[in-house]
């Protein structure tokens, strides 16, 4: 969950994703207090744009507005958890699911948009339809661990290019025949898309074996400069 207003941020649902996919649960993307924007319909498009194959959608507690779109995720028999940062309206779409409070909700920071971090603690609740809801506390940082399957379906647009380079060991930095320079360069595929999923890949490969990536790391550095010498 991401509410559209200072908190949206593109880069933090693709982090999101990838966790969320190497779970094993269904990740859905809800973007939240609609009613703050004129022009929700670009968020969606944005966050469509990098959430590949993810329902995204909009809604507003405060009207109302895109609730009728998630129904279909709160049925008998299905647990659903609830992730974001603290002031996104989780605990809020809680009671409103609820039809009445059953959970605390806090005042908005007006400097930074940010919540107080009114829930401390993971809570269970059943809602009426018999869904389960666990609703979490705020996250101010999310980091990567091992997450392999959860980056390749989260970043599927990006990885489609890999070992397709003209030379197997490509750096895909300045070699000629190098398909993600290619793609960048026509436009397939976007700089920042492609240094978004490579700083999720750096940390989670240094998370999961720091001796190992940055003994990878000095090597990769060592392959790029004996690269840059044979081409001076």
């Amino acid at each position: 969950m991401q509410s559209l207003n200072d908190n949206f941020n593109v880069r933090r649902i693709e982090r999101y994703l990838s966790l969320a996919w190497e779970s094993g649960a269904i990740p859905v993307i809800v973007l939240t207090k609609r009613d703050l924007v004129s022009n929700y319909l670009e968020y969606v498009s944005e966050v469509e744009s990098v959430a590949i194959g993810v329902d995204v959608h909009a809604v507003s507690c405060m009207d109302g507005i895109g609730l009728e779109e998630l129904n279909k995720y709160f049925v008998a028999g299905k647990t659903i958890v609830f992730l974001g940062s603290s002031g996104v309206g989780k605990s809020t779409l809680v009671n409103t699911l609820m039809g009445e409070e059953v959970m605390t909700t806090g005042e908005i920071r007006e400097d930074d948009s940010r919540g107080r971090h009114t829930t401390t603690v993971r809570q269970l609740i059943m809602l009426p339809t018999g869904a389960m809801v666990i609703d979490t506390p705020g996250m101010r940082e999310l980091g990567m661990w091992a997450c392999d399957e959860g980056l390749e379906k989260t970043f599927s647009d990006v990885e489609q290019y890999l070992g397709m380079c003209k030379f197997s060991d490509c750096t895909h930095t300045s070699e000629p025949g190098c398909k993600i320079l290619e793609a960048i360069e026509n436009g397939e595929l976007s700089r920042e898309r492609y240094n978004a999923y490579l700083k999720l890949k750096n940390e989670a490969m240094y998370n999961s074996d720091s001796e190992g990536y940055l003994k990878a790391k000095n090597e990769k550095f060592k392959e790029i400069s004996k690269i840059n010498r044979k081409r001076k």
